[in-house]
């Protein structure tokens, strides 16, 4: 039997078994299609083969890293969680998954990402307390600035700046997607009846971090909170398939065999295990001394050394051409 692919993920907190949206849809549609994988949840994205979190590598070496890839790889593995859908249901699962990214996900961004007191005590606080130094002085920094071009793709606009006039306006559009999206849940546990599908897990990845994290500016989550049947779905998600302690463990509850091992489980017992973290140490510190100077922060002034000309006494060559 071959090995189980492995999953290499953010770490889990505020109860969630991740604080990344993108991970925690790959996760639950893994556990919604009941598919087994070898789990490495870390805070040092540069652990994983790709450099990114979420990131599936596969039997075949390959390193994927965007969700909907991840999934379309586990549905050729038959791990399929819409399988029993109608054509119909297939159709709007494709339009409500489209309405997220392009209605909620802008929001959600700028909620954790750009409001400026969400990011400072929320999102960058949490990278920069759980990521190891010297990654935590730089790299939540960078993530921020690629949120930053994501929203500008999303909404098409290079010259995107932050402001109450952009707020509101995203803050309208998730709100309109939220109600779409209580509308189409109504009383049902999940989206197309008593088995999760793929919408679920986009869903539940999108909402589940504005619901359950401590946001000093909440306007969204107190409008998540509001609507009963979206906050009782994600806490449903997290009781029935990450039921102890957000998931720290992971495989599917049919499944009976180890699909899981935490951050660095295969190496903590291997030889050398001290060297191996010292020379992890070293290679982030000279990455980070790169980056500095590749990005100018510092700079290596070089001095031309001249040399030094020593003062001849003129009248010392005269007396030799006396003497001579």
């Amino acid at each position: 039997m071959a090995a189980p692919d492995e999953l290499f993920c953010w770490e889990g907190d505020w109860g969630l078994p991740s604080v990344s949206t993108d991970c925690l849809v790959v996760l639950a549609y893994a556990q919604f299609a009941g598919a087994p994988l070898k789990l490495r949840k870390m805070c040092n994205p540069w652990r994983s083969p790709s450099g990114l979190l979420p990131t599936l590598k596969t039997n075949e070496k390959e390193s994927l890293t965007r969700p909907s890839d991840i999934i379309v790889h586990l549905r050729k593995q038959k791990y399929n969680a819409d399988y029993d859908l109608s054509a119909k249901e297939g159709a709007d699962s494709l339009a409500f998954t489209s309405l997220l990214e392009e209605k909620l996900k802008p929001a959600l961004i700028y909620t954790f990402w750009v409001e400026p007191k969400n990011y400072v005590d929320v999102t960058r606080r949490w990278y920069a307390d759980h990521m190891p130094f010297p990654l935590n002085f730089f790299l939540p920094g960078r993530m921020q600035r690629g949120q930053l071009e994501k929203l500008r793709l999303l909404r098409g606009d290079e010259g995107l700046e932050a402001g109450e006039e952009l707020e509101k306006e995203l803050y309208r559009d998730a709100v309109e997607c939220l109600n779409l999206l209580s509308q189409r849940l109504g009383s049902q546990k999940f989206f197309f009846g008593d088995s999760p599908c793929s919408l679920d897990a986009y869903v539940f990845g999108h909402l589940a971090p504005v619901l359950k994290s401590k946001l000093p500016n909440g306007k969204l989550q107190q409008h998540l909170k509001s609507l009963d049947n979206l906050s009782s779905f994600c806490s449903n998600i997290l009781l029935l398939y990450f039921p102890q302690d957000g998931g720290e463990t992971f495989s599917p509850r049919t499944s009976c065999s180890p699909a899981a091992a935490p951050e660095g489980g295969d190496f903590d017992h291997v030889p050398n295990k001290r060297r191996k973290q010292v020379l992890s140490a070293l290679v982030a510190l000279g990455a980070m001394l790169s980056y500095a100077l590749l990005t100018g922060m510092v700079s290596i002034q070089k001095e031309v050394l001249q040399p030094q000309l020593h003062p001849m006494t003129i009248g010392s060559h005269g007396d030799e051409d006396e003497d001579n």
